[in-house]
C-alpha cells in the first residue's frame, strides 16, 4: 500500500483549522453576550471539525512514520528538511500559526466561560436565603428548612 506524503494533508488541515477559528470567534461573541442558545449551535459543528482535524493529523503521522520519521508533530521538521520543499514548508508554518491562534482564542474563551460561571454562581448565591431557618424548595419541590439542624449530639 502506497502511503501519501506527510505534506498531503496540510492544505486540508489549514482549511479545517480556519473553519474552527471562525467558529471559535462566533463562540466568543456568544460568550460575551451570554447567548446559551447560540453556543449550543456551535458545539456540534466544532466537534465535527475537530474530529476531521484529528483524522488528518493521524494520516500525516502515519505517513511520517512510514517515511522513517517520528510519527508525531516533531517529525515534520526533519521530514521537511529532507523531503519537503518551500511550498510545503510554507503550508506547515501557516498551519502552526493558525494552531497558535486557535490556542490563544481557546484560552480567551476559557476565561470568558469562567467569568460567566462566576457570574452565574454569584447570582445563585444571591438567590439563596441569607437568614438561617428560612424555607427554600428542595429537589422534590417540597419546602425545606435551612440553617442549624434540630438534632442533638449526645456525647
Amino acid at each position: 500500500m502506497v502511503m501519501a506524503s506527510p505534506g498531503a494533508t496540510l492544505r486540508d488541515e489549514q482549511q479545517l483549522i480556519g473553519s474552527i477559528l471562525e467558529l471559535m470567534k462566533s463562540e466568543q461573541q456568544f460568550l460575551v453576550s451570554a447567548d446559551a442558545d447560540g453556543l449550543a449551535t456551535i458545539n456540534p459543528r466544532k466537534l465535527q471539525l475537530a474530529q476531521k482535524m484529528a483524522e488528518l493529523s493521524r494520516l500525516r503521522h502515519r505517513a511520517l512514520g512510514a517515511a522513517g520519521f517520528p510519527a508525531s508533530e516533531s517529525g515534520m521538521e526533519p521530514w521537511l528538511a529532507v523531503g519537503g520543499n518551500d511550498e510545503l514548508r510554507s503550508h506547515w508554518n501557516r498551519l502552526l500559526e493558525l494552531t497558535r491562534e486557535a490556542k490563544e482564542l481557546n484560552r480567551v474563551n476559557g476565561m470568558l466561560v469562567n467569568k460567566q460561571m462566576a457570574h452565574t454562581q454569584g447570582m445563585l448565591n444571591a438567590l439563596r436565603p441569607a437568614a438561617a431557618g428560612t424555607s427554600v424548595y428542595g429537589p422534590g419541590g417540597q419546602a425545606m428548612q435551612t440553617g442549624p439542624s434540630r438534632r442533638y449530639v449526645v456525647g
